[in-house]
């Protein structure tokens, strides 16, 4: 029964799970995953035949998810699948009804870097269309992480992240013209760091 699921949905973020699981992703919509890695979080939406695309900056992932949009997706071209730099992706504006930042933002070098990765993810997103985010946050845990500048911080695990509190992300919620459909949520891992899921809708243009 493992490797039936498996098959089905790969190795997909659980909180992204529970967005197909409440049906707010459904069949027709257009897919983007702003910083794919390998691909774990496409495998359902290719299988299941959804329109897919994906950018990443690494050659090496970027090229594992063409493998893996080839043996599960063949229809889809190659070019849906490009490596490039989430800030200076060349997809066009309001290409997709979802777009997925999974577990990238937090790797910004700076404060000037995250907001060009966030507004780089934003644009590729349709009005009224959905995004998740999932990204490292000070949430949970404020007191615990010694601040480096720039936005940045070492965790106690010893490794460095661009940090993101709750207040900047209410605001940033504001200033992107989203609308947030879920509570922020925030996974404490074990006095080591705090994932932050950041779900929002973005607001549809109204006719003039």
């Amino acid at each position: 029964m493992t490797e039936d699921l498996s098959s089905i949905f790969g190795q997909i973020d659980i909180y992204l799970f529970d967005q197909l699981l409440r049906r707010r992703i459904t069949p027709g919509m257009t897919i983007m995953e702003a910083g794919c890695g390998h691909g774990r979080n496409l495998v359902y939406f290719l299988v299941n035949g959804y329109e897919v695309s994906a950018i990443d900056a690494d050659p090496a992932s970027i090229e594992a998810t063409r493998r893996l949009a080839k043996r599960l997706a063949p229809q889809l071209d190659s070019s849906h699948f490009r490596n490039e730099s989430v800030e200076t992706g060349t997809f066009p504006d309001a290409c997709a009804d979802v777009v997925i930042s999974s577990a990238v933002l937090h790797f910004a070098r700076d404060d000037g870097h995250f907001l060009a990765m966030l507004n780089g993810s934003w644009r590729l997103l349709k009005p009224g269309g959905l995004f998740f985010c999932r990204l490292a946050s000070t949430i949970g845990m404020e007191s615990r992480f010694k601040p480096l500048g720039n936005g940045r911080f070492l965790l106690p695990d010893g490794s460095e992240r661009f940090l993101i509190t709750e207040q900047r992300l209410l605001q940033l919620t504001d200033t992107l013209g989203g609308v947030m459909i879920d509570p922020l949520k925030t996974t404490v891992v074990q006095d080591s760091r705090c994932m932050t899921t950041w779900i929002l809708r973005r607001k549809a243009i109204l006719p003039g």
